[in-house]
């Protein structure tokens, strides 16, 4: 181990399990008070919990929330400490916890995301799919503003798609980036040593300028993930071959566009989704549901489950993963254009 990376060891080890107690006391004028803030920063999160955001009768529908940026891994925390869960992992916990209550007859999904990694995309996808062929539930994804290449992606997984009007819609297609800092390093004098043993192991590297092989060989990838995407949206929304392709050019179009071209089922918002589950289920009443850990909020069917990654930006730029090849189903307009 570097000695480097001792302090920081020891500093992990020291904080596991600890509570910080927060005190801000202050004087105002002849009113001396104090105010006490406890923050647990350590704690892992709890058990899901439910709760009944709106509705009654004894059948319910359970709102899913996916949000942001679809990752694999989980996101930051402040200074590096706490613990979050990722996108997918908090789907299978819901999904698995929604799975054991008979009482449930319908999914809608609050979906509001430009995509993300290929990976996260088509596996959130797949559970969600995945679910709805097991327990023969209804499953209605609701817009709201942006469901953009992997977003629409993993749209696919629904019975029907409702579209908040003011929503865009679609992205269809792929991207890979990385940076190039052979400048950033030559102007400080910076230089990288590489030991490999195949011509191609150090594809796409990050320390030099890609070249025009490994352009073709990266533009074959995507092509592949891009065929896959069209193939899952040409039997998600029942194209034609010929259809998806045309579609799957990566622009994106208004909901008004969307719906005029197929890709939504109709405009409306969450009340809207979710009178369509209850007609999909054969119910006319039921209980909207939400799951929760103890310390985060659900008063109402906007609230979000976690901190969400940004829209539109991509993972820590200072993260070692940034270095590997990334595969994007994502909406990210600020590439500057070739």
């Amino acid at each position: 181990m570097p000695p480097s990376a001792l302090p920081l060891l020891l500093y992990r080890q020291v904080i596991v399990c600890v509570t910080v107690s927060v005190f801000f006391c202050f004087a105002v004028a002849c009113l001396p008070g104090c105010v006490t803030v406890k923050v647990s920063l350590w704690e892992e999160p709890g058990p899901l919990q439910e709760k009944v955001i709106s509705g009654y009768g004894p059948d319910k529908i359970l709102l899913l929330d996916i949000s942001g940026l679809l990752l694999e891994q989980a996101p930051a925390t402040w200074l590096g400490v706490g613990k979050q869960v990722s996108l997918p992992a908090r789907l299978k916990e819901e999904l698995q916890k929604a799975a054991a209550d008979r009482r449930l007859k319908a999914l809608v999904v609050r979906l509001h995301s430009p995509g993300g990694t290929v990976a996260a995309a088509d596996l959130i996808y797949h559970e969600l799919q995945q679910f709805k062929q097991q327990h023969h539930l209804p499953l209605v994804v609701s817009v709201l503003g942006l469901a953009a290449s992997g977003g629409y992606y993993l749209a696919q997984a629904a019975d029907v798609i409702v579209a908040q009007p003011t929503s865009l819609i679609g992205s269809i297609g792929v991207i890979a980036l990385k940076f190039n800092l052979k400048g950033l390093l030559n102007r400080f004098g910076v230089e990288t040593e590489l030991v490999k043993t195949g011509r191609l192991k150090d594809l796409w590297s990050p320390f030099r300028p890609a070249t025009a092989e490994e352009a073709r060989i990266m533009q074959a990838l995507l092509d592949d993930f891009h065929r896959r995407f069209v193939a899952v949206v040409a039997a998600g929304r029942n194209f034609d071959p010929a259809t998806a392709q045309r579609l799957g050019d990566g622009r994106l179009f208004t909901a008004t566009q969307a719906l005029d071209l197929n890709l939504v089922d109709q405009l409306g918002y969450l009340d809207d989704a979710f009178n369509r589950a209850k007609e999909l289920a054969g119910i006319e009443t039921a209980r909207i549901i939400m799951y929760h850990t103890a310390d985060s909020y659900r008063g109402n069917v906007y609230a979000t489950p976690m901190p969400q990654q940004g829209l539109g930006v991509l993972p820590d730029p200072v993260s070692p993963t940034l270095a590997l090849p990334q595969f994007y189903y994502l909406w990210w307009p600020h590439h500057p254009a070739h």
